[in-house]
């Protein structure tokens, strides 16, 4: 490990935000933890641009989604005391949480393999903008109305912050205290993190809070909205100077013990016993050749990062109050000291033989081209659509731009822009019909026709969603297919195949219609980034 003074590394930090940051603008706090001494803690740029109020160590930050892992650490914690086990069935402490059909245990909300739908993909299709007040109990509600899960429980990774919603409702239940209260009294006041809790009021006067802003179009830096107390999933206050306590406390365990700190980084596994990268609230794995657990956090601007090497005794932590991708620097840094790269050298320009061997082309005629021109299916919302474009293929992924497509071998093409390839596959009369993108089987479409004036009309009226509270219109508009909600507003439903549908919005990202024996449309179902399938059933 490259040794380094905190002179030169105050200095080498200081050359990188004067290019990012200015004594005008948003900017970021950074804390460097090295062999259980704080080495670097300091500020740059403004917490509140209208009183010039400049960031220091003592600035409070929303951290967002970095709050995952102090949730999780009390969960540990109960472990560890017995009150609670990982293999729980989540039900018995929160009983009104729907009977799926299978058992949800806490081990699964921890790992992100409950199949529980996150509620940052879910409450905006009821028409909730992020800028709203969204409260904790509101994310409570809207789980405990889910009516069906995205996947079977520990088969498969998804990202849901309403699974550490409802750990801290777990928590919560268990100790008989708001958990801002047990988190203060457990872990915050015994580590010395006096400017840390959990915000259960998003009205609340802090003291030192910084704003987080977003820049216009025109350039100027506009106040985002921040009314969000989703506690475990979000919404932790603190600063620098705190966040070191807590970094010092995986090294050297004060509070919680060993166990308590080495759970938090067992990786969770599926059904299968394949195990995922995460642990409890936080990523782990390898880099530079040695152990690492990271974690980022985007809320209302706010743009947060850690990043922890327990055989090094290294962290690095980055809060920012704007989209100033924080883990970049907090990665420069622990690149420095694991392997004496600086923050601001300059790249090395190389040439690696095998990156160019594997881009080679190869010539293919236009009739031999056309035969992978079409529509492939990767998933529900998500198409293909692979073009011929004079000599060159196209490809072109849903409400995405187009690539070129470079032929390296007999129906194996290179995109430069995915850093992968697709390779096409024929059946038994010869004709393309699939291709294998990633390990993964893709089909290609029939030709369909456009629906016709007809049956747009079988589809259009009012469809509600039970679980959501809201319902959606669709209309027929001069021989087009809408969608209209009335905060959400209204969005062109273009048909991707059959009566599957696709549009700009990513939370509308596809649009199945259902129809009965007869032919008439029952209800449809949308899928997006992180909820499945969910239920609009026609009124009207």
């Amino acid at each position: 490990m490259a040794q380094i003074s905190a002179k030169e590394l105050a200095q080498e930090v200081d050359k990188y935000f004067e290019k990012t940051t200015s004594n005008t603008s948003p900017g970021s706090a950074i804390v460097v933890v090295k062999d259980g001494k704080v080495v670097l803690n300091k500020g740059y740029g403004l917490a509140n641009l209208a009183h010039k109020t400049p960031i220091t160590p003592h600035t409070v930050f929303d951290i967002a989604s970095v709050s995952k892992q102090f949730a999780a650490f009390a969960i540990s914690m109960l472990v560890e005391q017995k009150k609670i086990a990982l293999n729980d069935d989540v039900r018995k402490y929160i009983p009104e949480l729907a009977n799926f059909g299978h058992t949800i245990t806490i081990n699964h909300l921890v790992h992100h393999t409950s199949g529980i739908r996150d509620w940052t993909s879910t409450l905006p299709l009821s028409g909730v903008q992020f800028d709203d007040v969204i409260s904790f109990d509101q994310i409570l509600r809207m789980a405990y109305n889910q009516k069906a899960l995205n996947f079977v429980p520990g088969s498969e990774y998804s990202y849901t912050n309403t699974g550490y919603n409802l750990l801290v409702e777990v928590i919560q239940r268990v100790t008989k205290q708001p958990f801002r209260q047990w988190t203060d009294q457990n872990i915050f006041k015994p580590l010395g993190m006096t400017h840390t809790h959990f915000s259960d009021d998003y009205q609340e006067v802090i003291a030192n809070k910084a704003l987080s802003y977003k820049r216009h179009k025109s350039g100027k830096y506009q106040v985002r909205s921040n009314q969000l107390t989703a506690l475990g999933s979000s919404s932790l206050h603190t600063t620098t100077t705190d966040m070191a306590k807590w970094l010092m406390n995986l090294d050297n365990p004060k509070v919680g013990g060993k166990a308590v700190v080495k759970r938090m980084f067992e990786p969770g596994k599926l059904n299968n016993g394949k195990k995922s990268s995460y642990a409890f609230g936080i990523d782990v794995g390898e880099a530079w050749g040695t152990k690492v657990a990271e974690h980022s956090g985007s809320w209302a601007a706010f743009d947060t990062y850690m990043i922890y090497f327990p055989e090094h005794q290294l962290s690095v932590a980055v809060f920012s109050n704007r989209y100033a991708r924080s883990w970049r620097p907090a990665q420069k840094i622990a690149k420095w000291y694991i392997k004496g790269v600086k923050l601001n050298a300059k790249k090395i320009k190389t040439t690696k033989k095998s990156s160019k061997k594997a881009q080679k082309s190869i010539s293919v005629s236009k009739e031999k081209l056309d035969q992978y021109v079409g529509i492939y299916r990767f998933g529900a919302g998500w198409y293909v659509t692979i073009t011929r474009e004079g000599d060159q293929l196209m490809t072109q992924a849903t409400n995405e731009d187009k690539f070129p497509m470079t032929a390296t071998a007999p129906g194996m093409f290179w995109i430069p822009a995915y850093r992968s390839s697709m390779d096409f596959k024929r059946d038994a009369k010869g004709k393309i019909n699939r291709l294998i993108y990633r390990n993964k089987v893709r089909l290609k479409m029939k030709d369909i026709p456009p629906l016709t004036s007809k049956q747009m009309a079988t589809l259009a009226g009012r469809y509600w969603s039970a679980e959501l509270q809201t319902t959606y219109e669709v209309m027929v508009k001069e021989g087009k297919l809408y969608l209209s909600h009335l905060r959400n507003g209204q969005f062109e439903l273009a048909q991707a195949w059959n009566d599957d549908f696709v549009n700009t919005q990513w939370y509308l990202n596809s649009v199945q219609f259902e129809r009965d024996a007869q032919g008439n449309a029952t209800g449809f179902k949308v899928t997006n980034h992180r909820a499945r399938n969910q239920w609009f059933a026609k009124v009207k």
